[in-house]
C-alpha cells in the first residue's frame, strides 16, 4: 500500500519511476500537464498529427559530411573534431539539377550516394545518376516496362555495367544503353526465374545476386510444379472469377529450388551442384566470396532441423566443400547472409566473414568465420545481437544485454577483442556509421522521449544534438503508459507489458480490458520507444474508458534461443500459459472489472485470441479475431513446418492445437474478420471454423472484406478499427 502511494505521488508530480523486483513496474509514462482532445479513429488508424516529427540526415559517402535536405537544396554540414558540426553549407539546388539533367522535377528526388559526389534516383520511369561536384548528368537509364526485382550489378564503376530483373517468369539482363537479354526461357509458368523463394521465410527477400565485381549473375529458379493451389475470389469481375495461388501447405508437396549463375560475357549459364539432403530442401542466403568465384550457400532439410554451409564454384557450379553444419532437434532457422569483412585484417590469411546464430550458444550472437570452417564467437554476451557494420578493425553490433526492451550500439575490435558500448540513453537506438567509423548517427527514441537525433564519436562520449522531436500528443487526453515485467507460466523469464490506464483513470472505480496479443515468433510487441511501441487504437479505447494490456510472451524474439523454441510442436500451449499469467496479475488489480475483460489479435494473434477465448471461456467475455490460422495443417510448410514439425511426425501436436474440435466450446461473443483474398492465411481458416460453429448450432459472428489480402489497409482500415471499436463497446462495455 505504501509503495502504491508513493508511486501516485511521483506520477502527479511528473517524475519518470524506475521501480523493481517485487513491483515488476519499469517505467510510468508521465501524464501531466495533457490536454483534452480526444483521438478520432482516423488519427488512431492513419497515425495523422501524433507521430513524431523527425529529419532525415546521411552521411556524404565515405566522407565527414553530414547531408540533409530542406526546401529543394541538399545542404552539407562538415563534421569536426569533438562532434563539432558546421553550418549548412548549400550542395545542390532543385532548380540547378533540374536545369543539368532536363527534368522538371517539382521537389528533390529520393536520391542514394554512390560515393562522395555521385547520387542516384528513379523518375519519371528513368533511373538517374549525377555528379553534384562536376553538375553533370553521369546517366540516364529507362526502366524496362513491368519488371519485377529491379536489381543493378554491383559494379558500379564500370561502363558494362548491367542490370537485371524478372519478367513474369523469365530473368533478364539489359545494358545501359537498353539493349536487353532474355537469361532464361522457361515456358512453364511453374519455374520461376530470378524471384524470392520459399514465401520469404529465413531473411529471403530476392531471387537476383550479382557477383561483387559485377561479372557474374547467381539467380534463383523455383519449379512450383508440384505445389498444390488455392482458389482466391475476385469480385471486381463482371461474373466473379478465381485466380488460382501456389500454396505449399503443411505436410504437402513444396518447392524445389536451385541457384543458376549467369555468364554475361559468354551467355552461358550453369546451375550449381547441390545435393544434401532431398529436392525440396531450401537454398538460403546466398553469399558471394569477395574474389566473385566462389558462392556460399546454407542449405536446410524440409525438417528445418539440419543447415549445411557449403562453398560451391561459380565458374562450373561444383561443390567444393562444406565448412560446417548445424543441428537442433527443434529447429534451426538461417536467417542471415554472411559478411565478409571489408577491410583485411594482418592477422587473418584468408577470407573470413561475420555468421550470426543462436544454435551454437543459445542467443542470436555473431561469430567469426574461415573458408576452411573454423568457427570462433566473436560477441560473447548472453544476449541477441544483431550486426551493424565494420569500420577498420571494429565490428559494430546491436545487443539486448542491457535489456531486451531496449537496442544499443556495441563495437568489438578484432585486433584485441575490446568490446566498447556506444549509446547510454536508455531506449531504441538506430544509428548509421560515418565511412571512417569515428562517428555516428544515433536515432532513439523511450516511453518518455518521442525522438532524438545526435552525433556521436565512437571514440570517446562527445555528441552534439541534431533534432528533438516535440511531444506530438501533449494536446491529446492520454492515460497513463506502463512498462512492467510478469513471470512466465514456467517461472524461467520475465515477460514484458505495456499496460494503459483510462485517460480519466480513477482508482476507485472498476474498469473493463482488452488484452491486444500477437505472441508469434519473430515479434515484440513491448519495447522500449515511445509510448510504449503503442498502437495508437490503444489509447483511442482507453479514452472511452478501458484498460488495454499488450504483453509479450515465450516464442516471441529477441530473448533466445530457449525462450523462442519453447512453443515447438504445440504453438499457442505455452504462449496461452505466459498470457494467463498476465491477466491473473490484472485480476489483483483493485480497478480490473474480471467480469469483462476482452481480447483482440490478428495473424498469429488471431489464432491466440480463439485459443484464449476457447481454453477459458470463464475469463473472456468479448473477442475480435482477424485472419486467424485455425488448423496448423491449413497453413505454409515453410512456417508451420518449423515451429509445428510435420502433420505425419506431429499429428498429435496438430491435433491438440487445432481449433476446430474446440469450436463447439465457444461460449462469449466473437467476431471474426478476414480478407477474402487472403494469400497468406487462406480462407479455409477461418470459413471451416464457421462451417463447425454452424454445425454445432453456435453462435459467432463475421465480417470478411472482399477485396483485401491478409490484413485491411490504407484508409479502408479504419472501417475495420471502427467495427472492431463497436463490437467491444456492443458487448463489453
Amino acid at each position: 500500500m505504501i509503495m502504491k502511494r508513493l508511486l501516485s505521488i511521483l506520477v502527479i508530480f511528473g517524475v519518470f519511476v524506475s521501480l523493481y523486483a517485487q513491483s515488476g513496474i519499469i517505467e510510468v509514462r508521465n501524464v501531466k500537464d495533457q490536454g483534452d482532445r480526444l483521438l478520432t479513429m482516423e488519427e488512431a488508424v492513419l497515425g495523422i498529427g501524433i507521430i513524431p516529427q523527425s529529419k532525415t540526415f546521411q552521411w556524404r559517402g565515405n566522407l565527414p559530411e553530414i547531408i540533409t535536405v530542406a526546401k529543394d537544396t541538399i545542404f552539407s554540414q562538415k563534421v569536426s573534431k569533438k562532434c563539432k558540426v558546421g553550418a549548412p553549407e548549400p550542395l545542390l539546388t532543385l532548380k540547378t539539377l533540374n536545369s543539368d539533367i532536363g527534368t522538371s522535377m517539382k521537389r528533390m528526388p529520393n536520391f542514394t550516394w554512390i560515393d562522395g559526389n555521385n547520387i542516384e534516383w528513379v523518375y519519371g520511369g528513368k533511373l538517374f545518376r549525377y555528379d553534384i561536384a562536376g553538375h553533370k548528368l553521369i546517366f540516364s537509364f529507362k526502366l524496362p516496362e513491368n519488371a519485377v526485382s529491379f536489381t543493378p550489378s554491383e559494379n558500379i564503376d564500370s561502363e558494362g555495367q548491367m542490370y537485371a530483373y524478372t519478367r513474369g517468369n523469365i530473368l533478364f539482363v539489359c545494358d545501359r544503353n537498353g539493349v536487353e537479354t532474355a537469361v532464361t526461357s522457361d515456358t512453364d509458368k511453374n519455374i520461376i526465374n530470378g524471384q524470392t523463394v520459399s514465401r520469404n521465410e529465413f531473411g529471403i527477400n530476392g531471387g537476383i545476386f550479382w557477383s561483387p565485381d559485377g561479372s557474374l549473375l547467381a539467380f534463383y529458379r523455383k519449379d512450383e510444379s508440384a505445389v498444390g493451389t488455392f482458389p482466391l475470389l475476385d469480385i471486381t469481375t463482371r461474373t466473379g472469377s478465381l485466380r488460382e495461388i501456389k500454396y505449399p501447405m503443411a505436410g504437402m508437396a513444396s518447392e524445389n529450388i536451385s541457384l543458376g549463375v549467369y555468364n554475361p560475357a559468354s551467355g552461358k549459364t550453369i546451375f550449381l551442384n547441390v545435393t544434401d539432403f532431398d529436392k525440396e530442401r531450401y537454398l538460403t542466403n546466398i553469399s558471394w566470396t569477395p574474389d566473385s568465384r566462389h558462392i556460399l550457400i546454407q542449405v536446410l532439410d524440409r525438417s528445418q532441423k539440419n543447415m549445411h554451409l557449403n562453398m560451391y564454384s561459380a565458374l562450373d557450379g561444383s561443390f567444393e566443400k562444406k565448412l560446417f553444419e548445424e543441428h537442433n532437434d527443434k529447429f534451426v532457422e538461417p536467417s542471415d547472409p554472411l559478411i565478409f569483412l571489408e577491410t583485411p585484417i594482418k592477422r587473418y590469411k584468408s577470407p573470413h566473414f561475420i555468421y550470426r546464430t543462436d544454435n551454437r550458444d543459445g542467443y542470436k550472437n555473431l561469430y567469426l568465420c574461415d573458408l576452411d570452417g573454423n568457427v570462433t564467437r566473436l560477441t560473447a554476451t548472453d544476449a541477441d545481437v544483431s550486426y551493424a557494420g565494420q569500420r577498420g578493425t571494429r565490428i559494430f553490433y546491436y545487443s539486448a544485454e542491457v535489456t531486451p526492451i531496449d537496442n544499443h550500439l556495441f563495437s568489438i575490435d578484432l585486433k584485441n577483442g575490446k568490446v566498447v558500448r556506444h549509446t547510454t540513453a536508455e531506449g531504441w537506438h538506430t544509428c548509421m556509421l560515418s565511412g571512417d567509423g569515428d562517428y555516428f548517427i544515433d536515432r532513439y527514441n523511450s516511453l518518455n522521449v518521442p525522438r532524438i537525433i545526435q552525433l556521436c564519436n565512437t571514440t570517446n562520449s562527445e555528441s552534439a544534438n541534431l533534432f528533438t522531436a516535440d511531444d506530438p500528443v501533449h494536446k491529446f487526453d492520454y492515460g497513463e503508459i506502463t512498462l512492467g515485467t510478469v513471470k512466465s507460466a514456467d517461472g524461467l523469464y520475465d515477460n514484458y507489458y505495456r499496460l494503459i490506464k483510462p485517460a480519466d483513470f480513477d482508482p476507485s472505480k472498476k474498469y473493463p480490458v482488452i488484452v491486444y496479443v500477437y505472441g508469434g515468433p519473430h515479434s515484440q510487441m513491448v519495447q522500449n520507444t515511445f509510448l510504449g511501441q503503442y498502437r495508437p487504437w490503444e489509447m483511442l479505447m482507453a479514452q472511452k474508458g478501458y484498460i488495454v494490456y499488450v504483453q509479450d510472451n515465450r516464442g516471441t524474439s529477441n530473448r533466445g534461443a530457449a525462450f523462442e523454441k519453447a512453443i515447438y510442436g504445440e504453438c499457442g500451449q505455452a504462449e496461452m500459459a505466459d498470457q494467463m499469467e498476465g491477466v491473473r496479475m490484472l485480476s489483483t488489480l483493485p480497478y480490473v472489472d474480471t467480469s469483462r475483460i476482452g481480447l483482440h489479435g490478428w495473424s498469429y494473434g488471431g489464432f491466440m485470441t480463439i485459443s484464449l477465448m476457447l481454453n477459458h471461456p470463464d475469463v473472456f467475455k468479448v473477442a475480435v479475431a482477424g485472419g486467424p490460422v485455425i488448423d496448423w495443417r491449413w497453413y505454409e510448410v515453410m512456417y508451420g513446418e518449423r515451429y509445428m514439425g510435420s502433420p505425419e511426425t506431429n499429428a498429435a501436436g496438430y491435433d491438440k492445437v487445432s481449433l476446430i474440435p474446440r469450436a463447439k466450446d465457444l461460449k462469449g461473443k466473437l467476431l471474426i474478420c478476414q480478407g477474402a483474398i487472403d494469400n497468406t492465411v487462406v480462407w479455409e481458416h477461418s470459413l471451416s471454423f464457421i462451417n463447425e460453429c454452424i454445425r454445432n448450432l453456435v453462435q459467432v459472428d463475421y465480417f470478411p472484406y472482399p477485396c483485401h489480402e491478409h490484413n485491411v489497409r490504407g484508409r479502408e482500415r479504419i472501417h475495420l478499427m471502427d467495427k472492431v471499436t463497436m463490437y467491444f463497446e456492443d458487448y463489453l462495455k
